[in-house]
C-alpha cells in the first residue's frame, strides 16, 4: 500500500499534502504524527488532507502532533499552488488557466488570487476575513503578568506586543505556557511582536500543536492586527518572521495576506 505525498512550504512553514481518496483507512492524527516527524518521517509542521473542486480545493489541516487546526494561512497558499499546478497539468480552460482559487476550510471559505509566478514558487493574495473577538487582557504565565491581545482569524491567536523580541529562554517559557494556558481550552497560536516602524512588525511564533515555526500566515495576520489596533502600526504592514517577510493589509472588507508558497517535491510513501 502506497500513498502520494506532496511537500510544500511558505517561508519555511512546511506542509505535507495527501489526497483524501488515498487515506485508505489511515487514522489522520496518527498519519500526521508519522509523516511529520522530522527524523523518522518526511518532516513537516502539519498534514493537509485535500481534494480538488471545480473552484479550487477542500482542505483539512492536522498539526504535527496529530491535533486538528481550523486554518493555516501558509498552508492555504501551498494548497492554492497545488491547485494552479493541477490546472496547468490538465491544460486549463479555454482562455488560459484561472488564477483565482477558492479553498473550503474548517474555518470557512477563503479566496486567493495568484499575482505572480516563478517556476514552482507562487505569489498569492488571500482574503482572510475579518478578525473576531479582538481584545486585550492580562494573563499570568510562567511567572510573568503579560498583557496580550486575543483574537480569531480563522483560528485562535494570542499576541504579546513587546518592546523587544524575547530571548530564547523566555520564548521557550512563554510560548508553550500561553499556547496551553487554561485561558485557552482548545489551545492557541502565540506570537511575540515588536512594532519596529508604522509599516514593519517583527515576530516570533509558537504554533499550537507544533511549537516554534519559521513563519505563520494567520500568525502574521494576528500580529499585524494587534499592532494596528494597539501598537500604532499602519493598516498596511510588512510582517517579518525568521522565515521571511509577508504583507498584511487590513481593509474595510477584511484582512488580506500576500506572500509566496513553493512546491518542493512529490513522493511515494510506503508505510
Amino acid at each position: 500500500m502506497t500513498m502520494t505525498i506532496t511537500k510544500a512550504h511558505a517561508y519555511g512553514n512546511d506542509f505535507l499534502f495527501a489526497h483524501c481518496d488515498d487515506l485508505r483507512g489511515h487514522d489522520p492524527a496518527a498519519l500526521s504524527r508519522t509523516l511529520c516527524a522530522r527524523h523518522t518521517g518526511i518532516g513537516g509542521d502539519g498534514l493537509i488532507l485535500y481534494s480538488f473542486t471545480p473552484a479550487g480545493a477542500t482542505m483539512r489541516l492536522i498539526n504535527a502532533d496529530g491535533s486538528p487546526s481550523e486554518l493555516s494561512g501558509n498552508g492555504l497558499r501551498c494548497l492554492a499552488a497545488l491547485v494552479i499546478r493541477d490546472r496547468e497539468r490538465r491544460g486549463g480552460a479555454p482562455g488560459g488557466v484561472s488564477t483565482d482559487v477558492v479553498a473550503d476550510t474548517d474555518a470557512g471559505e477563503r479566496r486567493l488570487v495568484l499575482t505572480s509566478r516563478a517556476d514552482d514558487r507562487f505569489m498569492f493574495t488571500a482574503g482572510m476575513g475579518q478578525p473576531t473577538n479582538l481584545r486585550q487582557e492580562t494573563i499570568e504565565v510562567a511567572g510573568e503578568s503579560l498583557v496580550v491581545a486575543t483574537l480569531g482569524i480563522g483560528n485562535p491567536q494570542c499576541v504579546a506586543l513587546l518592546p523587544a523580541l524575547p530571548d530564547r529562554g523566555r520564548f521557550e517559557r512563554l510560548g508553550p505556557g500561553l499556547s496551553t494556558h487554561p485561558r485557552f481550552p482548545a489551545g492557541t497560536n502565540v506570537e511575540f511582536a515588536v512594532v519596529e516602524a508604522p509599516s514593519r512588525v517583527n515576530i516570533l511564533i509558537w504554533e499550537r500543536g507544533v511549537g516554534p515555526t519559521e513563519a505563520s500566515g494567520t500568525g502574521a495576520c494576528a500580529a499585524a492586527i494587534t499592532a494596528m489596533q494597539y501598537g500604532g502600526a499602519a493598516r498596511d504592514v510588512e510582517v517579518v518572521s525568521p522565515g521571511g517577510t509577508q504583507r498584511v493589509e487590513w481593509r474595510a472588507n477584511g484582512v488580506y495576506l500576500t506572500g509566496w508558497a513553493e512546491i518542493l517535491f512529490d513522493a511515494t510513501w510506503k508505510p
